[in-house]
């Protein structure tokens, strides 16, 4: 029986090494690279607000971005771009909502 993958991924800003990756507003970059890919595509005005298929925000003092599956479904490489900027960073991705330990 097939499962049916997690509707969101969170990329965190701590790499597999345990270091918090930098700059410090990194999730926010990304997020704004991503913010033209949107339910009805791009429309006047919306580089100036974050897609709700790519948003920054933190757990605790951890940044991250929750990156939603329907972004793959509108464009497969904007999808590939976030997994991407993960795996070259050597960031950690979860499934699951991060539990991070307040420090």
């Amino acid at each position: 029986m097939a499962t049916t993958p997690p509707p969101e991924l969170f990329i965190l800003g701590i790499t597999h090494q345990g270091k918090t990756f930098r700059p410090s507003d990194w999730a926010e970059r990304l997020a704004g690279v991503m913010s033209q890919f949107r339910p009805g595509g791009p429309q006047p005005g919306s580089h100036l607000g974050y897609s709700p298929w790519c948003v920054p925000t933190s757990f605790g003092k951890t940044k991250c971005v929750i990156v939603h599956r329907d972004l793959r479904d509108y464009e497969v490489m904007a999808w590939d771009f976030c997994i991407n900027f993960a795996k070259d960073n050597d960031l950690q991705v979860s499934e699951t909502r991060p539990v991070i330990s307040p420090d």
